[in-house]
């Protein structure tokens, strides 16, 4: 009898540690779900190889407390003497080969999913500076420089006298978004002009490396409008944490529009300096030669 009221003692401490790790992970302690598909699928694995391992560490340690604690030596408990156990060798062997199999089989379907660049429909080239980043869209012809914004740049500054507290996204705000469009696969293409950087936005799912010399890739596939915010997330140099990134997902029909004021502004701006190249050579007074 009190034997089994040990057990049962042992059974409810499991159930606690069940209820107090799932707890913590109901009120949110946990990794962002994501507005992509391959995020999502990210999240799902997650949790599911969080129950996993938080089960099988439960059943660990209960098995190893209950044995402390219902036989030890002090309670005239004798050891059992035997030199192996066939039987506990391959089940100690084969059961968690096969919980490694298990977990492994989705975890390889997420990883070859991530690397299926192909059939994008927009390529972006994210090229990494100290400390900015310039983001080509190759298709329609377009390039932006995204940086710090300026009242964050402001505040930063020592003695600027600035409450950071006071200046909406702090460190997290750029003065050209990424603008990008939903219900679209895009393909990104990460490299650097001067040392290793890294493009992370948690909200996509992924982060890769923007090496000089190199070209990594990666997708996304945005399922949801709204802003997502992320970092360069590799040191790089004094200025490191003040180069975010900044990436706003709107519909297909905002995107174009973007895409055609963008374009607007880029040929304004070409024809503004064509304009002031010839006043320029306008004004130049000829030189004479008089050597006649």
């Amino acid at each position: 009898m009190k034997r089994t009221n040990e057990l049962i003692v042992a059974l409810a401490v499991m159930a606690v540690i069940i209820v107090v790790t799932w707890g913590i992970y109901a009120v949110g302690d946990n990794m962002p779900a994501g507005v992509t598909p391959f995020s999502k699928d990210v999240y799902e694995l997650h949790n599911v190889i969080l129950a996993v391992v938080t089960v099988i560490g439960v059943l660990v340690f209960t098995a190893m407390f209950t044995s402390i604690v219902v036989h030890r030596k002090s309670k005239g408990q004798e050891p059992a003497q035997f030199s192996h156990s066939t039987g506990a060798e391959v089940a100690w062997t084969a059961i968690p080969v096969l919980i490694l199999v298990i977990m492994a089989i989705p975890a390889t379907r997420v990883l070859i999913d991530m690397e299926d660049t192909g059939n994008a429909e927009i390529n972006i080239k994210v090229t990494g500076y100290q400390w900015l980043w310039k983001y080509d869209y190759i298709e329609d012809d377009v390039s932006i420089y995204s940086m710090l914004d300026r009242a964050s740049n402001q505040a930063r500054q020592i003695g600027s006298g600035i409450d950071v507290r006071s200046v909406e996204n702090y460190l997290l705000e750029v003065d050209n978004r990424l603008v990008l469009p939903t219900d679209t696969k895009i393909r990104f293409l990460l490299t650097s002009d001067d040392v290793i950087h890294s493009w992370w936005v948690p909200a996509l799912g992924w982060k890769r490396d923007a090496v000089p010399g190199m070209v990594n890739e990666a997708w996304a596939l945005i399922e949801e409008e709204g802003v997502y915010r992320g970092q360069c997330a590799e040191l790089c140099g004094k200025d490191h944490g003040f180069m975010p990134i900044v990436v706003e997902a709107v519909s297909p029909e905002d995107y174009q529009r973007w895409v055609e004021d963008r374009k607007a502004q880029t040929a304004a701006g070409e024809m503004e300096s064509a304009e002031s190249a010839r006043a320029t050579a306008a004004r130049r007074v000829p030189v004479s030669d008089d050597r006649g």
